[in-house]
């Protein structure tokens, strides 16, 4: 007989590497749900769920079981602390889950895990909490518990836009279950596209922001779509696709994406060029520029060269050789909270600093390979005045650049004051995008 799965100790793992081992959450729930290839969509989704619901959560479930418990969260062994976790969220979050079961579940995987001696301390703590839901009640204005966000953030984000941005920033910063594409139009017309996903059972929804872009739900592994198999689509933030409409590669252009994996917007500008020209995609190591490789293949685009390389160290060969450069640079990452939950807790305040030198390193280098009259976009997937607007400035004070508008590149539906001045800030949630920067410069 074939030993049932415990979707709960691989909820477990998956919070064990991320918390204790610093994994990124989307790379060990892949790999965890990847290794199990026989779990049922249920199941998956089950995972998928506890797991990620439990990592967005954290402080605020941390907050909740130190008013049930005499041994602090900080000084729990981690396996207890992220039972419990898991456990108070099931209660607290999932209405599929009976008070009972996530609290005998827990006893029972604490047993599982090698801390017998530990079940009643679990027990206790996750009876008490059911007891007495009350005593584990925190302020509306305690924004860090509720929103579950470090304070330095949310203090940050006050004093550079204000409470009220702010506060839409937290609301929108918690888990959705869309997936966002973007169509390849070189490879299929919109209505192929529309066709093979719903024939493989996908709720399908067009963005209303841009043509060619869609919002997908109720799947299981995108990469067992057709669709996906076939190149017709690559998952990609409608904020991201922005970044590629705003450096609009015209037919035969030489494009150099610098920091490009997995490959999305290598892959989008590769498509703008209708297959034409050539795109450079690079990144630093070599698992990096495997994913953009795979994702390419998987495209059919044959415009594309890639290669290992560190954007830091000047490449004397790419020297004014671009018509257009992507420089999507390494940063805090905070507009993608909502998908790469555990990033908030990664980001310290210290870190921004050495990341703005690293950006304008990065700047001051693969600015040389633009040519004359060419365009450079840069881009962040976060919201920070330090790593986005003052960036700009820098660039123009210090780089042979000069803005240019975005009006005419990007989606008409965008209302951003700042699109004549040659960037956008955008918010997390803003029409229902993830927090992302994007600016537009050309070469003198």
């Amino acid at each position: 007989m074939t030993k049932k799965i415990n979707t709960r100790e691989i909820a477990l793992n998956i919070l064990m590497e991320v918390f204790e081992k610093g994994k990124l959450s989307h790379i060990s729930l892949r790999d965890n749900l990847d290794k199990y290839s026989e779990l049922t969509k249920q199941d998956r989704a089950f995972i998928t769920r506890l797991a990620e619901g439990t990592i967005e959560k954290a402080i605020q479930l941390d907050y909740i079981i130190n008013c049930y418990s005499k041994v602090k969260v900080k000084k729990m062994k981690p396996a207890i602390r992220n039972i419990i976790r898991m456990g108070v969220y099931q209660i607290k979050y999932m209405d599929s889950v009976p008070d009972s079961a996530a609290c005998n579940e827990s006893v029972r995987l604490a047993v599982l895990k090698g801390y017998s001696g530990l079940k009643g301390f679990v027990n206790g703590v996750l009876r008490s909490y059911i007891r007495e839901p009350d005593k584990g009640n925190f302020s509306e204005d305690n924004y860090s518990v509720k929103y579950s966000v470090p304070q330095w953030i949310i203090d940050m984000w006050i004093q550079s836009y204000g409470q009220e941005t702010t506060l839409k920033m937290l609301d929108n910063a918690v888990c959705d279950e869309k997936i966002t594409i973007r169509q390849n139009k070189s490879v299929c017309s919109r209505e192929e596209l529309i066709k093979s996903l719903t024939d493989d059972g996908v709720d399908v929804k067009e963005s209303d922001i841009t043509p060619g872009v869609f919002y997908i739900k109720n799947v299981d592994n995108p990469a067992k779509l057709k669709s996906m198999q076939k190149g017709m689509f690559q998952i990609q933030d409608m904020s991201s696709v922005i970044a590629g409409m705003a450096l609009s590669p015209e037919k035969d252009g030489v494009c150099i994406d610098v920091c490009a994996a997995p490959g999305g917007k290598t892959i989008h500008a590769a498509d703008m060029l209708c297959n034409t020209g050539t795109v450079y995609s690079r990144d630093l190591t070599d698992g990096k520029v495997k994913m953009i490789d795979e994702n390419v293949k998987r495209s059919g685009f044959t415009n594309v060269i890639t290669k290992v390389w560190d954007a830091t160290e000047y490449d004397e060969g790419m020297y004014e050789k671009a018509d257009y450069l992507i420089a999507d640079l390494p940063c805090s990452g905070l507009g993608v909270i909502s998908k790469k939950t555990d990033i908030k807790y990664k980001t310290k305040p210290e870190d921004i600093d050495s990341l703005v030198e690293v950006q304008r390193k990065i700047l001051s280098t693969v600015s040389k390979y633009v040519k004359p009259g060419g365009v450079m976009v840069f881009s962040t997937c976060t919201v920070n005045l330090k790593e986005n607007n003052e960036n700009v400035r820098w660039i123009i004070e210090n780089l042979p650049f000069e803005p240019e508008s975005l009006k005419g590149k990007v989606p008409e539906k965008l209302s951003y004051e700042s699109e004549n001045d040659g960037y956008m800030q955008i918010f997390n949630g803003d029409y229902g995008m993830d927090g992302f920067f994007v600016a537009r410069f050309r070469k003198k």
